[in-house]
């Protein structure tokens, strides 16, 4: 892991994949967590998601603006209670549109960004991310990752497949993670994260947040926030 006092420049760990460490302020990452912790209780609750073959994924996710679950999204949780989904604010598309502008150093691309959906994923120490890609929307607008608590090996690879050519880069809590343009369908994942290594001024004392902000491209945007 790398020293907290060195410096952890940018990087562009393939066309249109852009990793801007430290990004979030700590008190935008205390709002985070406190939005974070109201999504979770409500009206659809943080769950672990089951996939179509029986496995649950070891994550704990909250959907905001459409709830995902494999394959699919929905104004409705149909597969935990049925409830209709926490709308997605403006705040978080204003934040959505900062974070492409700074990754890619371009405004224009940043005020042509309209994030309408976010999946939370809470880690614990033990739970892990297989390689896969984000696909289920039917926009190819880039993903907006954002890190909280504690850090972990963020794996990055290729457009083909699962295996080898990937990057592995360690995410800390603040990191900004973009990838989008040839970049987009690129397969990822999560295979461990460092317990205790969060700092608990964030507001979250143990594990590690993960918001992806994502254009679905799907009809009826939200509307209102929470």
């Amino acid at each position: 892991m790398a020293s907290a006092l060195l410096p952890r420049p940018r990087r562009q760990l393939a066309p249109g994949a852009v990793h801007l460490p430290d990004w979030l302020t700590l008190e935008q990452q205390r709002e985070l967590v406190r939005a974070c912790r109201r999504w979770a209780t409500g009206p659809v609750p943080l769950r672990h998601t089951r996939l179509p073959r029986g496995g649950v994924m070891s994550v704990r996710t909250v959907c905001v603006g459409w709830h995902w679950r494999p394959y699919a999204y929905s104004r409705t949780a149909d597969d935990v209670n049925g409830q209709p989904v926490a709308p997605f604010p403006d705040w978080l598309v204003a934040l959505g549109r900062r974070a492409v502008a700074a990754a890619y150093q371009d405004q224009a691309a940043g005020d042509a960004y309209t994030p309408d959906t976010a999946l939370v994923n809470f880690y614990d120490g033990d739970a892990r991310m297989g390689m896969h890609q984000d696909k289920d929307e039917r926009s190819a607008a880039p993903v907006v990752s954002l890190s909280i608590g504690d850090s972990c090996v963020f794996r990055f690879g290729n457009t083909e497949n699962r295996g080898r050519p990937y990057t592995d880069v360690e995410l800390a809590s603040g990191d900004l993670f973009v990838f989008g343009g040839p970049a987009r369908f690129a397969y990822h994942g999560v295979p461990r994260v460092h317990p205790g290594t969060g700092d608990p001024a964030t507001g979250l004392a143990a594990g590690r947040l993960n918001l992806t902000l994502r254009a679905t491209g799907l009809s009826d945007p939200p509307t209102g926030a929470r």
